[in-house]
């Protein structure tokens, strides 16, 4: 059994802890591969097959897209057949830790096949368990990954690599799902969260005016901007058009404006054509939380009628729905 491990942050508190120490210990000397990211997708904790499957130092902390991305780029760790590594990892970033618990396969460039499972808390934190399935029936296997393959697409919207609407909706009923159990169960979290229906302003005139390929940039821009101030509990995507959607838990009205506004701020100052510096747009955003009993087509209606608000005032701007409870 090693003897060298390391205890996760979130455990040094309890490291006097013999159950504790023991539960770092078994870890460590098994087989599966065991690894725990934080709320900003930072791992914390590997076990030893974990470190050895991914290539990962004892005691080094990277971000889970930094250890994808130099694994692609060294041929090593996860099998990712793409020919555009980066658009691959914003979108898969875009989707990641957005369900409670995942499970899928992989493989890893040593040859292996493995089982790999994703539970992730409402706060973000995640953790990965990873089972060596190399021995399974291989005949299976190929109609297991189409079958993922076709969830994953219809997932995913094609232009922007974003989760597409089908996604995002699942997500909100999810939220609204979540609350609803906790009333039921008496219980009481703060704020269940808020949606933002986001619009870019004068999307048709662009489209009219400059063509369908710069309406495209404009639409793949604007969700690469987004996507770097969505929070990992957060979730982004296009339910069609020119028109967004972001899913906000835990979050106050307030909360959500602040964030709206940093990305609104953030694309004020985006300039999506290289040669054509002079070119810029904007975006309009509705606010509405989720009140007690509320169905999610009546959030979506709130967001939206919000949203039209912002438009009438003069877009480029954010309008919160007058029955949201702040704070």
């Amino acid at each position: 059994m090693p003897t060298s491990y390391t205890i996760p942050e979130g455990m040094k508190a309890l490291d006097d802890d013999k159950t504790m120490l023991q539960a770092v210990r078994l870890m460590e000397a098994a087989d599966v591969c065991v690894a725990l990211y934080d709320d900003q997708d930072r791992l914390r904790y590997a076990n030893r097959a974990f470190r050895a499957a991914w290539f990962i130092e004892e005691g080094e902390h990277p971000l889970w897209s930094e250890l994808m991305r130099r694994n692609f780029h060294a041929r090593r760790g996860t099998v990712i057949k793409v020919e555009n590594f980066e658009a691959w990892l914003a979108s898969t970033i875009s989707r990641r830790g957005k369900a409670g618990f995942r499970a899928f396969e992989t493989d890893l460039h040593d040859g292996r096949w493995l089982w790999m499972t994703e539970t992730t808390q409402d706060d973000g934190w995640m953790l990965c368990v990873a089972s060596d399935i190399t021995s399974s029936r291989p005949d299976e296997r190929a109609l297991r990954q189409d079958r993922d393959d076709a969830i994953k697409a219809s997932h995913t919207d094609e232009l922007t690599g974003i989760p597409s609407r089908r996604f995002v909706m699942a997500k909100l009923n999810d939220l609204l799902a979540m609350r609803d159990e906790g009333n039921v169960n008496g219980l009481h979290w703060g704020p269940v969260g808020c949606i933002a229906v986001l619009d870019i302003d004068n999307f048709k005139y662009i489209n009219d005016r400059f063509g369908h390929s710069v309406g495209d940039a404009v639409l793949k821009d604007f969700a690469a901007t987004l996507q770097s101030y969505v929070r990992k509990t957060d979730v982004l995507g296009r339910v069609g058009g020119e028109e967004f959607v972001l899913i906000l838990p835990n979050t106050t009205a307030e909360n959500a404006e602040v964030i709206v506004g940093r990305m609104l701020e953030a694309v004020r100052l985006s300039r999506p054509l290289p040669d054509q510096v002079s070119f810029r747009y904007t975006f309009s955003a509705g606010i509405a939380c989720a009140e007690r009993n509320e169905k999610a087509d009546d959030l979506y209606r709130r967001a939206d009628l919000a949203l039209y608000a912002a438009k009438m005032r003069g877009r480029n701007q954010i309008s919160l729905d007058t029955a949201a409870r702040v704070g």
